[in-house]
C-alpha cells in the first residue's frame, strides 16, 4: 500500500499548487516577500504608519456551499470567502493586507478546486489584497465525493489613532445603508430547508433570466475600495458594521457605544425581490426574515449628521446604492424598530 491508495495524491496536489500559481501571484503586493510554495508567506509593513495596528478576520462561507456543489457551479464561491473576512476587517477602517485560504476536500478535483481558487484571486484584487498563501487538504472518507470546505483568513492595517472602535458614535448620528448584491453568505441553511420543503428547482427562473440558483450564489459585495476611499478623504464616518449572520438586529449594535442604540426605518430602502421570495414560499414573519438575512443591507456607516449629504453623494459616484436608514439614540446597544414598520 501507498499514499495514493488510501486515497491522497500527493503529486496531484503538487500539480494543482503549479496550476494555480500564476493567478495567485497576480494578486502580489509590492510588500509580498519570496514567493508560492514555502512554509510560510512573507509581508513586509507598508510604510507610512505611525502606529500601525494589524488587524485579523477568518470566516467561511457556510452551506452556501452545498447549492455551489449542487449545481456544479464554484466560480464565485472564492469571491464570497474574501468579501466575508476583508469586509469584517474594514468595519474598524483597516486596509486589507493579505489573505490565506484553506480548502479541505475528500478527494482532489483539479478543476472544481481551481475556479474556488480563481474566485478567491477576483476577491483579493477586488479588495487590493495579496493572496499570500493557503492549504489544500485531500481527507478521504471524511468529505462526500466531489465535496469540499473553504475557510480564511485576512491581516489588514490602520493608524492607531485612526482606528474606528465606536467611541467616536454621538447620539443623533446617521446610519448609512450601503445595499447588499443579495443574500450574500448568511442564512442559507434556511433557504435549502424551503428549498427542500417547497420541492423547488434550483435550475427554475424566479427573475428575468437568472435560476433561483443562480440569484443565490450571487457573490458577496466586497465594499472595501469604496469605503476606504471615503475613508481617505476624511468624511465623518465614525463607525461601520458587517451586516452578516443575524441581520441588522445582530451586527449593527455591536459599532455602538455605552449607553447608545439604533432605531431604523426599514421603509428607507426597496427589500431586494429574493427576500420576498424566500419569505412567501417558507412562510417566514417579517421580523425573523430581519433576524436571519441582511434584507438588502451589507453594510452600515454611521457618520455625522453634517455628512450624510457626503456620504451619500460619495457611494452614488461609486456606483453602490446608499440609504439613510436610521438613528443612533439612547439606550442599552439594541436594534429598534421604528413605528412604520
Amino acid at each position: 500500500m501507498d499514499y495514493k491508495t488510501a486515497g491522497v495524491d500527493v503529486e496531484a496536489g503538487r500539480a494543482f499548487v503549479n496550476k494555480i500559481r500564476q493567478s495567485v501571484e497576480s494578486t502580489y503586493r509590492p510588500e509580498v516577500i519570496g514567493g508560492l510554495g514555502g512554509f510560510g508567506g512573507y509581508f513586509q509593513l507598508p510604510t507610512g504608519y505611525q502606529k500601525p495596528v494589524l488587524v485579523s478576520g477568518t470566516d467561511g462561507v457556510g452551506t452556501k456551499l452545498k447549492i455551489a456543489q449542487a449545481v456544479n457551479c464554484h466560480n464565485s464561491i472564492g469571491i464570497d470567502l474574501v468579501a466575508m473576512c476583508v469586509n469584517d476587517i474594514l468595519t474598524c477602517g483597516a486596509e486589507p493586507l493579505f489573505f490565506l485560504d484553506y480548502l479541505a476536500t475528500g478527494k482532489l478535483d483539479p478543476g472544481q478546486l481551481a475556479e474556488v481558487v480563481l474566485g478567491i484571486v477576483e476577491g483579493c484584487k477586488e479588495s487590493g489584497c495579496a493572496l499570500l498563501g493557503g492549504e489544500t487538504a485531500e481527507m478521504p472518507g471524511f468529505y462526500q465525493p466531489h465535496e469540499y470546505d473553504v475557510a480564511g483568513f485576512a491581516v489588514g492595517i490602520v493608524e492607531r489613532d485612526l482606528l474606528l472602535d465606536g467611541s467616536a458614535v454621538k447620539l443623533g448620528d446617521v446610519a448609512i445603508g450601503l445595499a447588499s448584491s443579495g443574500l450574500h453568505s448568511n442564512g442559507y441553511s434556511l433557504v435549502r430547508k424551503i428549498v427542500q420543503q417547497q420541492q423547488l428547482d434550483w435550475n427554475q427562473e424566479i427573475s428575468p433570466g437568472k435560476s433561483l440558483a443562480q440569484v443565490c450564489l450571487s457573490p458577496t459585495k466586497i465594499y472595501v475600495k469604496a469605503v476606504l476611499g471615503a475613508l481617505r478623504a476624511k468624511l465623518e464616518i465614525r463607525a461601520m458594521a458587517h451586516i452578516t449572520g443575524g441581520g441588522l438586529p445582530e451586527n449593527l449594535p455591536r459599532c455602538l457605544g455605552k449607553g447608545q442604540s439604533i432605531i431604523i426605518d426599514t421603509k428607507a430602502w426597496q427589500i431586494p425581490p429574493v427576500f420576498d421570495f424566500f419569505a412567501q414560499k417558507g412562510q417566514i414573519a417579517p421580523l425573523e426574515m430581519f433576524n436571519t438575512f441582511n434584507m438588502g443591507i451589507g453594510y452600515v456607516l454611521i457618520v455625522s449628521p453634517s455628512a450624510v449629504d457626503q456620504v451619500l453623494n460619495w457611494f452614488k459616484n461609486e456606483e453602490i446604492s446608499a440609504y439613510t436608514i436610521g438613528e443612533v439614540i439612547q439606550g442599552n446597544r439594541e436594534l429598534v424598530y421604528s413605528p412604520s414598520t
